[in-house]
């Protein structure tokens, strides 16, 4: 965090400073500010942030022992630290990234880019660094730090040298990214696409579209909007954006984009194409594994194009790229059975475009197989999207189709259904069992996806296969 005082602080959050030791209202603070009390380092600034299983102020002690100078607090606690006491931590950590991230912008040239879509949002946000990083400081999430903690915690380390703020924005809910993006105002704001992911818990598609728009809404009157060309609901936010003052940049696989893809082809070691801007065309070689991640390249390459980086310069650095983010298409094991661990996070359209990749890399003679647990929060529409998948699984030839979990069990079904009968589909309760078939069953040649969404836990899986056949 930049440096404030005391007082600074407290005015920011709206809450009132309670002083310890020798601290006085213009003692400054400018450390590493944070939930996790484990990730405390010497003047940090600890948030004692209530949850469902554990309440931060029971760690604040833990804080304080790795360095903490402050504490954030929504109840005074006998601890040795200033502490300033808010009414909400949450809404507290978001009063003060919008502070800094403000002030920062009045003191420099800071740029805030700003993602969200379906998928492919950890993606995108990780190769928009690894471009602009080379052009200045740049500041982006960890992980998939998308949401109302995560994102301000990304803001919050932001300095009067960064350059470059790149967030990444997901939803819970209808207007979660607008309070997000709403914090920073970015200058570009990109929508990846609008898919069935988290469906569930917007109530449809046509509700995620609308929560998807309030990024667009969000981006600052002459900043600019990037758009997926190829998405019907993503084109429609052009209104949008040309209604508030926003120019708009397009990306895709179709003639209508500034910034498109041609002779897409995917090979086990990553996935080759032309990029097309105007009159320029560069052949793009990524190592990072599937088709559908070409269209996270070509946003990233059209949102550093936006900021002044050449299209060739770009396409240069993500050649560099090795993988987009652990437990994403992140090839595990070995030559002799490579395993592609996928387990992060799915829904109907990755979980498709994750089977189509395993089905375009394995040459004749390797087995495709597929360790598939459930898609979370697709609502009433689960059953018949998992259906889907695994009617797809089947026709795509995969010769085992390994399903874990009860929640996951109609996929099994689905693909018995659809012929495979005969043991090439099977059902695990456990991750444990699925382990013991697959150790035994697994062999040379074969090219294993293991895909779910986090909350089934098959990325532990992968793992355990990856280092099992490594």
């Amino acid at each position: 965090m930049i440096p404030m005082t005391l007082a600074e602080t407290a005015q920011a959050v709206s809450g009132s400073l309670r002083l310890f030791g020798d601290d006085t209202a213009e003692t400054v603070v400018s450390g590493l500010v944070d939930t996790d009390s484990r990730l405390m380092t010497s003047g940090a600034i600890f948030v004692a942030k209530p949850g469902a299983v554990a309440d931060g102020h029971s760690f604040v002690g833990a804080a304080v022992d790795a360095g903490a100078r402050l504490a954030i607090v929504e109840r005074p606690v006998d601890e040795p630290v200033s502490q300033i006491v808010v009414a909400d931590a949450v809404r507290a950590l978001a009063d003060l990234a919008r502070v800094v991230v403000a002030r920062v912008r009045e003191r420099g040239d800071l740029k805030v880019v700003g993602i969200t879509g379906s998928n492919g949002k950890t993606t995108t946000k990780n190769l928009v660094a690894r471009i602009l990083q080379d052009e200045g400081e740049t500041v982006a999430p960890r992980n998939s730090f998308n949401n109302e903690v995560g994102a301000p915690v990304t803001m919050l380390r932001v300095r009067e040298s960064t350059r470059y703020l790149v967030s990444e924005f997901g939803a819970s809910r209808i207007g979660r990214i607008a309070e997000l993006a709403g914090l920073v105002t970015p200058d570009i704001g990109a929508v990846l696409m609008v898919g069935l992911a988290h469906a569930g818990g917007f109530g449809g598609v046509e509700a995620t579209q609308r929560a998807k728009t309030e990024l667009v809404q969000a981006v600052r009157p002459g900043g600019t909007a990037v758009l997926n060309a190829d998405d019907p609901r993503v084109a429609a936010m052009a209104a949008v954006a040309e209604e508030r003052g926003v120019s708009v940049r397009w990306f895709g696989r179709s003639q209508a984009a500034q910034v498109r893809a041609e002779d897409v082809e995917v090979t086990a070691s990553g996935t080759t194409c032309v990029v097309v801007a105007g009159e320029e065309r560069h052949p793009l070689r990524l190592r990072v594994l599937g088709e559908h991640h070409v269209m996270n390249a070509l946003a990233a390459i059209t949102i550093a194009d936006t900021l002044g980086v050449p299209v060739a310069t770009s396409v240069e650095r993500l050649e560099t790229v090795e993988i987009a983010e652990r437990w994403r298409m992140q090839p595990l094991g070995s030559d002799r059975v490579r395993i592609i661990n996928d387990a992060y996070n799915a829904s109907p359209d990755s979980m498709a475009a994750a089977l189509r990749t395993i089905a375009q890399i394995a040459e004749p003679g390797q087995r495709k197989v597929a360790v598939l647990g459930a898609m979370s929060e697709l609502g009433e529409q689960a059953g018949e999207e998992h259906d889907r998948v695994g009617l797809l699984a089947v026709r795509l030839r995969f010769e085992r189709i390994v399903v874990v979990g009860s929640a996951a069990r109609r996929l099994y079904l689905a693909a018995i259904g659809e012929g495979s009968w005969d043991g090439e589909a099977v059902f695990f309760e456990t991750q444990d069992e699925a382990f013991e078939y697959l150790t035994h069953e697994l062999r040379d040649g074969d090219r294993v996806l293991v895909k779910s969404s986090n909350s089934a836990g098959l990325r532990h899986l992968g793992d355990r296969l990856g280092e099992s056949f490594s």
